[in-house]
């Protein structure tokens, strides 16, 4: 299982366990002290991020049209830093 801690300029934290399935994402938890409304939809997002390649651009704009369409508020963070520390996961799987 891959880990990796991201801190983002401003000081907030997002935390991320990844499996991977070859050059994807087999399985994926985010956690950390930045906010998103309503809570529940990080299990959701997580879950759409299941089978996408591990690459900041591909995942980035997942998460940002996944935020968009659901009408989600994402405070603290941007899609590029949870792409971002997905990746460094994906790097340090092992």
């Amino acid at each position: 299982m891959g880990k990796a801690q991201y801190k983002i300029e401003g000081g907030k934290l997002i935390k991320v366990q990844l499996v991977k399935n070859d050059n994807s994402i087999g399985k994926v938890k985010i956690t950390g002290d930045f906010f998103l409304h309503p809570e529940h939809l990080i299990e959701d997002l997580e879950k759409t991020l299941e089978g996408l390649r591990i690459e900041n651009d591909v995942l980035a704009q997942h998460i940002a049209d996944f935020i968009q369409t659901h009408g989600a508020t994402l405070l603290g963070a941007a899609p590029e830093d949870f792409a971002k520390c997905i990746v460094m996961a994906g790097e340090n799987d092992g």
